[in-house]
């Protein structure tokens, strides 16, 4: 009797595989939208699915989760396109804190940064979902291939044609953490302070930025190019009376060193950028309200 009481204890114990595996679910989901509040719908339907699932009938848990987001974020992704043909202004991912408390709760195996993310946005839904699967979570061709019903030889081709595009288009940068470090205190002290040249000096000649506003807020409708648009544009939302009192704030995220905007305690935008050389090459500039929840929830 004692043994049958444990027996039933021990059941009872056991983790969901769903709750065991959540974060690589979530990882899953945002790497293949680049949006927080997607990749959590994903997981609530996800959700509903497994538990509405007979149990007995599913062998391995893990995989039919995954193939499960998988299959619920490349249908996800391909409404998604279409929304994003009307989209007002430049379309970026959403931003995602990424040190320490929300790593823990992404679990993604190397984190993906924004740079990369605009670059899967050039993929195929089912290139995406390749690539992903396979050289972030390291998934064999086959499995893949179970988890979305093609043939090996088929993701295979796929995995190698989405390889190849995104070396093509990644970009390749070269500061380590001391010095993005030095220059991202350099940005804010020069955008602080109102220094025209200070960040004009930090500034690739190339450097690019984009504005994601979606239409919420006031944002620039088009990118930014060389340093001179892009340090007054800058400097120019300093200085807007709607831009009092912000300050800007070191953060992690998407696994490297970038910038939050505050207003008292409000949120109002998050910053990432390359750096090559000793300069900023890339400005992300995400301050559409709605794609800044990955940030909010980390740092509440």
């Amino acid at each position: 009797m004692q043994d049958q009481t444990r027996d039933t204890d021990t059941r009872d114990a056991e983790i969901d595989p769903f709750v065991e595996h959540r974060r690589l679910l979530f990882g899953t989901a945002y790497q293949m939208l680049g949006s927080v509040a997607d990749a959590e719908d994903i997981l609530q339907d996800a959700w509903l699915k497994w538990h509405g699932v007979d149990r007995d009938s599913v062998q391995h848990p893990k995989s039919y989760l995954v193939r499960t987001v998988t299959n619920l974020a490349l249908n996800r992704l391909t409404s998604a396109r279409a929304t994003r043909e009307t989209y007002v202004g430049p379309w970026l991912p959403e931003p995602l804190i990424t040190a320490p408390n929300a790593a823990e709760e992404t679990e993604m195996a190397d984190t993906v940064s924004t740079a990369m993310l605009v670059v899967l946005e050039t993929l195929t839904p089912v290139e995406r979902a390749v690539f992903v699967l396979r050289e972030v979570f390291g998934y064999s061709h086959a499995e893949i291939g179970g988890f979305l019903d093609r043939p090996e030889a088929t993701i295979r081709q796929i995995s190698h044609r989405a390889r190849n595009h995104v070396q093509s288009r990644r970009p390749r940068f070269d500061a380590d953490d001391a010095s993005r470090q030095e220059i991202t205190e350099k940005f804010m002290a020069a955008c602080h302070g109102g220094d025209l040249n200070a960040l004009m000096e930090i500034l690739a000649p190339e450097v690019t930025l984009w504005n994601d506003g979606g239409g919420k807020v006031t944002a620039a409708r088009r990118p930014l190019h060389g340093p001179d648009h892009v340090a007054r544009w800058m400097l120019g939302v300093m200085a807007k009376p709607v831009s009092a009192g912000i300050r800007l704030e070191p953060a992690v995220i998407n696994g490297e060193l970038g910038i939050v905007g505050v207003i008292g305690d409000y949120l109002v935008g998050a910053l990432t950028y390359d750096i090559r050389d000793g300069h900023i090459e890339n400005i992300r500039f995400q301050v559409n309200p709605d794609k800044l929840s990955g940030v909010r929830r980390a740092g509440s």
